[in-house]
């Protein structure tokens, strides 16, 4: 498939139980990055970027989002799954760990779309995002980051994250209105 940009969003873990110590919390605030990432979706698609979502397989082993959701779907994840669900025209992964690169097919998709640069989102950031940009780094696609579309367990977590992906890691920091 050939695309219009050599940029591409990456939609990490939204689509989670949100059943672990802090979920509800993380769900929280989940729900509210939830909406910067759609209107950052849709704008990067009209400028032709293609959308990736990477999520955990939750024991499915199955990269169909139709079963993850429906194993996720409970009260703190309904409106974050059903405000992200992707369309047939985006890709869908899943992970095995913690960085999106690790165990998937994410590196060869984006050597076929010839993407250059990376624009990652989602949960948590100082674990799944963090890790995924950190092997992004490391073969050498531009990252950006916007610090309205990731979230973490505390805030003290995810200003960390922002702060490694910013000087360790040379992401650009932006809000998602100004990519």
């Amino acid at each position: 498939m050939e695309t219009k940009s050599e940029q591409a969003l990456l939609i990490i873990d939204m689509i989670n139980d949100f059943q672990f110590h802090n979920g509800p919390n993380l769900a929280k605030q989940a729900d509210t990055i939830s909406h910067n990432i759609l209107s950052l979706k849709e704008n990067m698609k009209k400028n032709g970027s293609p959308i990736i979502y990477i999520n955990d397989h939750y024991k499915l082993w199955q990269a169909n989002f139709e079963k993850i959701a429906a194993k996720c779907r409970n009260s703190l994840s309904e409106n974050i799954i059903h405000r992200l669900f992707p369309n047939d025209d985006e890709y869908f992964l899943i992970k095995p760990k913690h960085s999106a690169f690790y165990g998937t097919a994410l590196n060869t998709l984006l050597y076929s779309l010839n993407i250059k640069e990376l624009v990652i989102t989602g949960i948590a950031g100082n674990i799944c995002v963090l890790f995924t940009a950190n092997d992004a780094y490391m073969r050498e696609y531009r990252i950006t980051v916007p610090s309205d579309c990731i979230a973490s367990n505390t805030e003290e977590d995810n200003d960390f994250a922002l702060k490694m992906m910013k000087h360790i890691l040379k992401a650009s920091i932006i809000e998602s209105k100004n990519s």
